[in-house]
């Protein structure tokens, strides 16, 4: 299966409130970030954690979020970035090209 994100690509992780196991940090949802690479798919491990092994796995992708992004009050360097890795199933397409005929 081919992957839905591509690098480079400018993307929101979801910003949803999900019971269990999740693999994704509170505060880096909602936020916007790059892609910065595609990586395999695997097992979900919000499933595996539960034992619920269908042996579906999902893509998962290394996201690079500006860490001014992350924290209003930062004060470090202004290129520094968080780089972690989500699961395809967080992430949405962000599209901030104008709107054709506008």
């Amino acid at each position: 299966m081919s992957a839905r994100f591509a690098k480079d690509q400018k993307v929101r992780i979801a910003d949803r409130d999900a019971p269990g196991h999740v693999r994704t940090p509170v505060y880096v949802r909602g936020k916007e970030g790059r892609i910065e690479r595609v990586l395999p798919r695997f097992l979900n491990p919000e499933r595996e954690a539960y034992g619920v092994n269908e042996g579906t796995d999902v893509r998962l992708y290394r996201v690079r979020i500006e860490q001014s992004a992350l924290w209003p009050d930062y004060d470090g360097a202004a290129d520094d970035v968080l780089e972690l890795e989500i699961y395809e199933h967080w992430l949405e397409p962000v599209d901030h090209s104008p709107t054709q005929g506008a």
